[in-house]
């Protein structure tokens, strides 16, 4: 039960007890002084009878003191304490064991929120130790290669020309790489702040998904492979998006299909239906695909499931988490799963215009 339904019913019940008791206490002194003719009326009130009626109802209301003062200990007081002293020994360095509470009133939903709000912390501030290692270990691979290159051609003199523009295109690749990485990142937090300022406007889907998917037909018929698409999207359903956010939802998925699908006969299949309220959109390949351990982690700040495809593929572990970042800004949600066709399968949702 709510404590604004609890707090008001114990406060009535109380507030009726006392007045029983009251009333009990003064049908008892009327029955006394009807029952005593003999005596003036002011002689009754200081009665030893009387004393004992009072000296009983001050006990009774003194125990309804008692019983209102442990109820708010044990059921406001002590609950607010403990999540005061919690509240003092946060450390989101290291993560703690969640407060538990069976209850549901407010109470519980205030336990509830601050376990969300720490494992929130907590969760933050790992995606920025992880964030700050991932650009340290992917910016120190490449210029780990470059200076080994810039060493060898400093001590060796008698390098041909061809073997000389050799080292020095692959010096240029590894810095083109690392530039790479730092505009991706650059992108990714521009793109946190933009969500304060972008504008949103209402678009018919079935218009929206034609463009995408013929789109994408023609650009991936250009490497041979193949897109089949399909949806049951009527011409009345509208979404409330930033059709330039949502197009670049699209170009990571597709970009993600070919670059890690492994495979040469690609097959990326492209489907879209409405349910419940929301607009479903679902891309699958046939590629390789992710193991089940990795699938929970895709949208994670640089994540990648094979290092040395990231290296090979130009990857910089933020395509997906971008997706998750513009889709959510958008209400929608998105994950990952194994597709029947054998490869990866990314689905999302945006809700419908009312």
């Amino acid at each position: 039960m709510r404590l604004k339904i609890k707090l008001p019913l114990l406060f009535l019940l109380m507030f009726m007890l006392t007045f029983v008791l009251i009333g009990i206490f003064l049908i008892l002194y009327i029955k006394t002084l009807v029952a005593d003719e003999g005596h003036m009326w002011q002689g009754n009130i200081f009665s030893p009878l009387h004393f004992q009626m009072l000296f009983f109802l001050s006990i009774l209301m003194g125990l309804m003191f008692v019983v209102l003062t442990v109820f708010f200990h044990f059921n406001i007081t002590k609950p607010i304490q403990t999540l005061n002293l919690r509240l003092k020994k946060v450390n989101i360095g290291n993560f703690r064991t969640p407060l538990h509470s069976r209850r549901k009133d407010e109470i519980g939903d205030l336990y509830n929120h601050f376990n969300e709000m720490e494992e929130r912390l907590y969760q933050a501030h790992r995606e920025q130790v992880d964030m700050i290692a991932a650009i340290a270990h992917d910016l120190k691979t490449p210029l780990t290669t470059i200076t080994g290159f810039v060493e060898l051609l400093s001590i060796q003199k008698d390098l041909t020309k061809m073997e000389t523009q050799d080292y020095y295109e692959l010096i240029m690749k590894k810095t083109k790489h690392m530039v790479g990485l730092i505009d991706a990142f650059s992108m990714y937090t521009k793109n946190e702040a933009m969500f304060e300022t972008i504008d949103m406007k209402p678009i018919a889907i079935h218009k929206l998904f034609d463009t995408i998917a013929s789109e994408y037909e023609t650009e991936l018929s250009g490497f041979d492979f193949k897109l089949t698409w399909k949806h049951t999207f009527n011409p009345n359903q509208l979404i409330s998006i930033n059709e330039h956010m949502i197009r670049r939802v699209f170009g990571n998925l597709f970009s993600n299909a070919v670059r890690y699908g492994n495979n040469n006969d690609l097959h990326v299949y492209l489907t879209g239906y409405a349910q419940e309220g929301y607009a479903y959109f679902q891309l699958e390949d046939n590629g390789v695909g992710v193991p089940n351990q990795d699938l929970s982690s895709l949208f994670h700040k640089f994540f990648t499931v094979d290092k040395s495809r990231q290296m090979n593929n130009g990857g910089s572990g933020l395509g997906l988490a971008s997706c998750k970042l513009i889709i959510e800004y958008h209400g929608g949600q998105i994950n990952a799963f194994h597709s029947d066709h054998g490869g990866l399968g990314i689905r999302f949702t945006l809700p419908l215009s009312v």
